[in-house]
Formats: C-alpha cells, structure tokens, sequence
C-alpha cells in the first residue's frame, strides 16, 4: 500500500511535468489534424511523420544532456549542494551552443540527398525534404528545452516546466491554425507552416526557460561562471549513452517507418497517426519516470539506497493506474479515436484501428517499462540501459517487424505487435535490474 505521504510527494513532482505533457499531446494531435485536412492527407501525414524521426536522430545525441543534468543536479540537492546544481546546465548548454548549429547545417544540406533512402513516394520527398530543412533550424532550441527540463525536475520546480510548454505549445497551435491554412492574412503554406510553427515556437520556450533561470536559479549556480573541465567531463560521461541510445532509439523509428514504407503509403500515414495517439498515454507515463528520477537522484544523494529502491516501485504503482486508464478507451473504441480526431481515408483508418486495440492494452506494461528505465537514468546507470535498449530494438524488434511486414506481407498489425512485444521484454529487463540494485554503487 502507498503511503500518502509518498503519493503527495509522487504528484507534487509528477503532475506539472504530467501537465505540460499533456499539452504535447494536444499540440501533436492538433497538428496532425490539421495536416490529415490538407490535399493528399496521406502524403503529407507521411512527410510529418518521417520529418520528425529524422529529425530527433539527428539532434538526439545532444538530447542525452537533458538525463546527465538531471542525474547530477538531483545528487547534488540531496546531498544538500544546491549552490552547485546549476553548474551542469551550464555545462549543458554551452555544449549545446557549440554543437546544435553544426547539426542544422550539416542535416539542412543532406537532406536532399538522403530523402529518397528513407521514402521513395515522390510526393511525400516533395513535402518531406523542405518540412526537415525548416525544422533543422530548430536543433539548438529543442537541446536547450531538454537540459531546463533535466534542471528544473531535479531541482523540484516542475511547475516552472510546465508553465512554459503550455505557453509554447499554444503558441505552436495559433501558428499552426494561421500558416497550414492562411488565416489572418497569412500565406498557406501547408506543411512549411507547420514546420515554421514548432521553429518559431521552440524557439520562444527557450527565451522563456532562460529568462526563468535568471529568475529562479541565479543563486543555485546558473550562468554563474564558466563549466569547470570536470563538469563537462562528467556530464558528457553521463550523458554520451543516453545520446547514444536516442540515436539509435530514433534510427530504429526511421527504419520502422522505412519498413512500413515498404507495405504502403497508408499505412505510414496510419503509424504516424498511431506514434501521435500513443503519446496520449505515454507522455504522462514520463512524466512520472521523470520524477522517479528525481526521487531516485535525491535519495542517492543522502546515501539511503533503500529509499531511492522504493521510490521506484511507488511511482511504477501510480503510473500502471493512470496509463491503463488512459489506453483503455483505445481498448474499447479505437474507431470512435480515430474518426473523432482524424479526417482519414478508409485505408488508412482501417489500417490503425487493431494497432490502436494493442496500444491501449500494452499501456501498463509501458508504465513498468517507462519509471524503470528513468529510475536506472538517474541512478546514473546509463551504460546499462543503452546497451538493453540498443539490443532489444535492433536484434530483436526490427528484424522482426521486417519479417512479418513486408516479407510474410501479414500489415501494419503484426508489426504492431512485434513493437509491443519487445516493449515488454524490455520492462522486464529493467525491472530486474532494478531489483539487481547494481546501480546503488554508481558515484557521480
């Protein structure tokens, strides 16, 4: 049983991290809604979908800062250090300035030459190459967003978090609603809109975050000297596999689409309509892994390694309760879902609608998986958790899903269910680590 005082302590973490994901969600939805009502909805869903797993491999080597600033600040909180938290975001960000420009330039110009590899349909290049050119633009900001993100759970100001992705994400939706369309005087410009929209909008949240930080964590060390060499040794030794796991993590969603790619244009449009409705409920359940990392960090600082092992299985409690509920409806209605949101063909909602059924019903598993894998991050086990990652997604998932998809030709639903599957090896995986507690002697 869960003791309410441990609850109080979950969700006073959890729940602003929970809120602003849940306007991630809103923000996907809309925009995907919005692009299934242009001109060859099809097309242009595809050119979203495979833009943004480019997009994410590209930059996600840099994401992994977000895991090493949050690992770090938390152990220094609770050994009682606060004056020191802030010197890995700084750390953080000024690898970010160094790094990101060179990422958008080098991705703006191999696009065009990489496209065709990735999706042969001729309209979804003519939509998909300009759509990555513009949102590379945006590297820099999207690394920053992570590394506040990383500081502020760790430091316990959440709400911070959440007050700017709500402000960036409607932001996003008012550009979205004025230049996929052209209302208010604007040019359409369809796709370009969008992706002109996440740019501009990423790039407010960064000026938000910083101003924040100015505000809120000038007295725990931010921008309050240059990094010292340790720290960005150390941050890079933290960080370096969780970068190395998301670029692998969203290779193997860019290989996914490109094999999907291989059964139909449909049924790439109906996987990006999926990925979107799965955040749903996946998104809240990283909110709550988050926060496991906090809590994890936190009680690692103060040398209680029992403390931060309970932790984990509290928050896995919560997360199982509120990520069943959110997929059950896809349980019992996926077509309504669907219909509801989507202006879609009838192949392609025919294609989503037994995928969404086993999404809903994997959620509890995703839950274990989820707050296990954040809860290892920040212990600081990050070389584990990469090499499991990596192993399951690349050994065991894809060549799967290339066998029961476009080999035996069996569609979009056995592929789905090879993906759920390796998920679930997966939190099995982690949950035995975590009972292993290998990672209570890790220092940072």
């Amino acid at each position: 049983m869960l003791e309410p005082s441990r609850l109080k302590r979950i969700l006073n973490l959890a729940l602003p991290v929970i809120a602003g994901m849940v306007s991630q969600n809103v923000l996907n939805l809309v925009d995907t809604a919005m692009v299934s009502r242009l001109p060859n909805s099809n097309a242009a869903l595809a050119a979203v979908g495979y833009g943004g797993f480019a997009l994410f491999l590209t930059q996600s080597i840099i994401l992994g800062f977000s895991t090493g600033v949050q690992a770090s600040a938390a152990r220094r909180k609770g050994q009682g250090r606060l004056a020191e938290t802030g010197w890995f975001l700084n750390a953080a960000l000024l690898i970010i300035v160094l790094v990101a420009p060179l990422l958008s330039v080098g991705l703006y110009h191999a696009i065009p030459h990489v496209y065709h590899y990735i999706n042969h349909d001729p309209a979804v290049i003519e939509l998909g190459v300009p759509y990555l050119q513009i949102r590379s633009a945006g590297i820099i900001f999207v690394a920053t967003n992570f590394a506040f993100r990383g500081y502020w759970n760790a430091v316990d100001l959440t709400r911070l978090y959440m007050a700017t992705l709500i402000a960036m994400h409607a932001l996003n939706i008012l550009l979205n609603y004025v230049l996929i369309f052209g209302h208010f005087g604007a040019p359409a410009l369809g796709v370009r809109g969008a992706a002109i929209a996440s740019v501009v909008s990423l790039g407010f949240g960064s000026s938000i975050y910083v101003l924040l930080g100015l505000r809120w964590a000038r007295a725990l060390g931010f921008l309050e000297r240059l990094p010292a060499r340790a720290d960005i040794l150390r941050l890079i030794q933290l960080s370096l596999p969780n970068g190395v796991q998301q670029v692998f993590f969203s290779a193997g969603f860019l290989a996914l689409f490109w094999i999907i790619g291989k059964v139909g244009t449909a049924e790439v449009a109906a996987a990006n309509v999926l990925m979107n409705l799965m955040l749903v409920a996946y998104l809240p359940g990283m909110g709550f892994g988050l926060a496991c990392a906090t809590l994890v960090g936190q009680a690692l600082g103060r040398n209680d390694a029992a403390d931060a092992a309970r932790w984990a299985w509290d928050v896995v409690k919560v997360a199982m309760l509120v990520m069943g509920a959110l997929g059950l409806p896809m349980v019992l209605a996926p077509e309504w879902i669907l219909t509801s949101i989507y202006a879609l063909p009838p192949e392609t909602l025919a294609a989503a609608r037994w995928p969404l059924c086993l999404v809903g019903m994997s959620m509890l598993f995703e839950a274990v998986g989820t707050v296990m894998q954040n809860a290892l991050l920040g212990a600081g086990d990050t070389r584990r958790v990469m090499l499991t990652a990596i192993a399951n997604q690349w050994l065991v998932f894809l060549p799967v899903a290339w066998v029961v998809g476009p080999v035996l030709g069996l569609g979009l639903t056995a592929i789905w269910v090879a993906n759920i599957g390796y998920r679930c090896l997966q939190a099995a995986i982690f949950a035995r680590y975590w009972r292993g507690q290998r990672w209570a002697q890790i220092r940072i």
